[in-house]
């Protein structure tokens, strides 16, 4: 039967979080912002989707919500009281199991009952019950190595659960799992909860992938990035079980692509316009090979230089995330456009897909030294040098004054990548140092 849950929006929240601002600081001077002024609301009875793309700081407010990591600036509540630690009524799952590999299913389960102090006849029975509930029964003398990653994250589940916490934060823990394994996961976890047979009033989560939000969720909130704020609230008022064939889950999916894509626009601006790239702009970590399969399935008779985003990412088995980082690729370099969440080739990118070896690596070397100030000026250093090189640590303080450290190392692996396959210059990984080989070209 198909049901509506309606969470009680005019009850207190169980978790509020106000004007929640995160920096960490840089290894030269300043700071990265990396969450801002970011309001959070989960009454009982609702699941609450963080939608966003990498780097816009779901995870670091999932941790924060749960006290593990204090915030810059904001408050977090829990019932009325301020978050200041690990609350006791908030257990999370993660994307990578974080299981004892020593220790038996049961002995995983126990562990952070043993923690509480909790005595253990009433541990053993709360453990085997979570096991049961979660699908694990006859399974609690065996050792995670024996189990397949969708029993492991099973066992996360219950460990989490045994708790009986009242919020359960999850960290994309389905990730993490192949398609089959992660839909039967979901599956199971949405009928224990619309069956009421788990100890959890609300459920906060993280993910990448917009179906498994609007799978799941009742509300989804979608971030925007650089730094991390609440870019849009999208209420899902679709009943469980939901459909991914239905018209309305098709356009709820193909909305939130839009409103996505829609923020990712800036990075590939032409340079008149306000917000244009520079040298500290950072690039997503996406390879050629990636790039030119992507313009040669647009490029097919099949889409003939246009599709929809989510066609694409479920031919090719995508995460949102996944996609959006080669479209974007795409569109920095002006072999694409995005545009209410479909892609279009350019000419260039129609030409670019046509084209030969030799012909793909010149053109591809044209729209880097046009569009990605970082690889231009790169080159034009290595150009005016005598020797015609120069160490990485030439460009990393660029880079650092506006990017934290991890994003400015990605962004140079990045130009590192797409300088060297349009033999715009050489990199030696050794020695660190970009150079020339041919230097009039």
């Amino acid at each position: 039967m198909n049901v509506i849950e309606h969470p009680n929006f005019d009850a207190a929240p169980l978790l509020s979080c106000a004007g929640v601002r995160q920096c960490f600081p840089k290894a030269s001077a300043g700071e990265i912002v990396v969450l801002n002024d970011v309001d959070l609301t989960l009454r009982e009875g609702e699941i609450v989707g963080l939608l966003g793309r990498s780097g816009s700081g779901k995870s670091t407010l999932l941790r924060i919500v749960a006290g593990l990591m204090p915030p810059t600036g904001g408050k977090v509540m829990y019932c009325g009281s301020p978050v200041a630690g690990p609350c006791s009524g908030v257990a999370m799952v993660f994307q990578t199991f974080a299981l004892f590999p020593w220790l038996t299913v049961l002995e995983n389960v126990e562990a952070g009952l043993e923690a509480l102090g909790v005595d253990e006849v009433e541990m053993r029975r709360r453990a085997l019950a979570a096991i049961d509930t979660i699908g694990l029964d006859g399974f609690e003398s065996a050792y995670p190595r024996e189990l397949s990653g969708g029993m492991r994250q099973r066992v996360g589940f219950a460990r989490a659960l045994v708790v009986n916490p009242a919020i359960l934060l999850m960290d994309e823990p389905f990730s993490a799992l192949d398609v089959l394994t992660a839909e039967t996961l979901r599956t199971d976890f949405l009928d224990l909860w619309q069956e009421k047979k788990l100890p959890i009033k609300s459920v906060l989560m993280v993910t990448h992938n917009i179906e498994e939000a609007v799978l799941m969720c009742n509300r989804i909130l979608v971030f925007s990035s650089n730094p991390g704020r609440v870019a849009a609230e999208i209420k899902v008022a679709l009943p469980y079980p939901r459909n991914r064939f239905d018209p309305a889950f098709r356009t709820m999916v193909d909305d939130i692509y839009t409103r996505m894509t829609q923020r990712a626009a800036p990075a590939g601006q032409a340079k008149s316009q306000p917000g244009a790239p520079s040298i500290a702009t950072s690039l997503p970590p996406v390879g050629t090979n990636l790039m030119s399969g992507l313009l040669e399935l647009l490029a097919s008779p099949h889409f003939n230089g246009h599709a929809d985003l989510p066609e694409i990412g479920g031919r090719l088995q995508l995460e949102a995330d996944e996609l959006f980082q080669i479209a974007e690729a795409l569109q920095i370099l002006g072999f694409a456009d995005l545009e209410q969440g479909d892609i279009r080739l350019t000419p260039t990118g129609r030409i670019f897909a046509d084209a030969g070896l030799e012909e793909r690596k010149r053109i591809f070397g044209e729209r880097l030294r046009a569009n990605v100030p970082l690889a231009a000026h790169i080159r034009r250093v290595l150009d005016e040098r005598p020797g015609h090189r120069a160490p990485i640590v030439r460009f990393e303080p660029e880079l650092e004054d506006s990017l934290s450290e991890d994003a400015a190392q990605e962004t140079l692996r990045t130009v590192i990548h797409w300088g060297r396959y349009a033999e715009l210059y050489s990199y030696d990984d050794e020695a660190e140092v970009f150079s020339l080989e041919n230097p009039s070209s």
